[in-house]
């Protein structure tokens, strides 16, 4: 029988795990903005494009260098594309700084190998300029085309990127040095995480110092004085706070087959049948004596689970009372189904309350 592989990574937990502050939140008010913008890349070896815009945007150039084209004639060149750019603006960035930009083609360009891009300004979604960009691309890609009409290529060569490339030239406004509080925004919200950091911090600067606001965030009193408040964010960002256990969740990759089950995910008494797969998780009831053995004395009745699969090539799997959904998806796998029946086992599982676990489908 042809086995089909099914990665399936159980994810276990004997130990709460502690992070430190800075890598399970963000503070509010100091954040990164994005940068975007248009400009024209020179120097190609004819592979640039000959669209419209570019013509009119490399008109445009020239005319403000007191180049004038004659009438009827049109600025064309296969060694110019127009481009998209594109900047992530740091928190706290100052006029100076540089920061990469990345310039994709807009146009029909078969590649930006070689191009330098000219001059260009980065904007901010209020409009406002907060870099200019120039100097020569850096591509990963490689195209090529052969004179048959036939074409290659290897990556993406329509994108590049200019490392430093841009100086930033206004400052970002920060509420950072505002106010007498800083808000701790966590990454995942979690009301547990969230009280474990707010009783974390009140350990150690007194009671009353922080407040929990929501499952989000955590407000901190602050010194208004900028050194002493990044001095005292400096200290807290450091405290490792231990995090709260995940909800039961199982993840599902549907384009590679990937299952990943959560810790807490529990199985009830459930029978589903899959085209030919049979899958039955039933309760067990041995016959325990109020002792611990199985003769003599008073008998109790102990629930315990089992599971049965079965298809019609006479595969049948029985496990120890007490399975898991990780015992389930290995079961199955054995089998040989495929993935999408797995898959459809797990949610109809879902669907009949038999799991108590988020299901997403990725």
């Amino acid at each position: 029988m042809k086995y089909i592989a099914l990665v399936v990574l159980y994810i276990l937990s004997f130990s709460v795990q502690a992070e430190r502050l800075k890598d399970i939140t963000s503070v509010q008010g100091v954040r990164e903005n994005q940068l975007f913008g248009y400009g024209l890349v020179i120097g190609l070896n004819g592979t640039g494009d000959n669209t419209d815009f570019t013509s009119q945007s490399f008109a445009s150039m020239l005319s403000r260098f007191g180049v004038t084209l004659p009438a009827g004639v049109s600025a064309t060149s296969k060694n110019v594309a127009a481009v998209s750019l594109t900047a992530t603006l740091p928190a706290f960035s100052k006029p100076g700084q540089k920061i990469d930009v990345t310039a994709s083609s807009i146009g029909n360009a078969s590649t930006l190998r070689g191009g330098t891009l000219l001059l260009s300004t980065l904007k901010g979604a209020d409009g406002a300029v907060y870099a200019i960009a120039q100097g020569n691309l850096v591509i990963g890609g490689l195209g090529t085309n052969g004179t048959d009409g036939s074409r290659t290529s290897l990556n993406i060569p329509t994108v590049g990127r200019i490392p430093n490339g841009a100086s930033v030239e206004r400052t970002v406004p920060s509420s950072f040095n505002t106010g007498d509080t800083l808000t701790f925004n966590l990454n995942r919200p979690d009301f547990t995480t969230a009280k474990q950091v707010s009783d974390k911090i009140n350990d150690l600067l007194g009671p009353g110092v922080a407040t929990t606001l929501d499952a989000t965030s955590i407000r901190v009193s602050a010194p208004r004085d900028p050194s002493q408040r990044v001095t005292f964010l400096s200290i807290l960002e450091n405290l490792e706070v231990e995090m709260g256990e995940e909800r039961a969740r199982i993840v599902i990759n549907s384009r590679t087959g990937t299952i990943i089950i959560g810790q807490h995910v529990k199985v009830s008494p459930a029978a589903i049948t899959h085209g030919s797969l049979t899958v039955t998780i039933k309760d067990v009831p041995p016959v325990v004596g109020q002792d611990g053995t199985v003769t003599g004395g008073e008998t109790i009745v102990s629930p315990r689970e089992g599971i049965e699969i079965s298809n019609n090539s006479g595969h049948m799997f029985v496990f120890d009372p007490g399975a898991s959904l990780n015992d389930i998806v290995r079961a199955v796998n054995q089998v040989g189904a495929a993935p999408g029946d797995v898959m459809a086992i797990l949610e109809g599982l879902k669907q009949a309350g038999a799991i108590n676990a988020d299901l997403v489908v990725i």
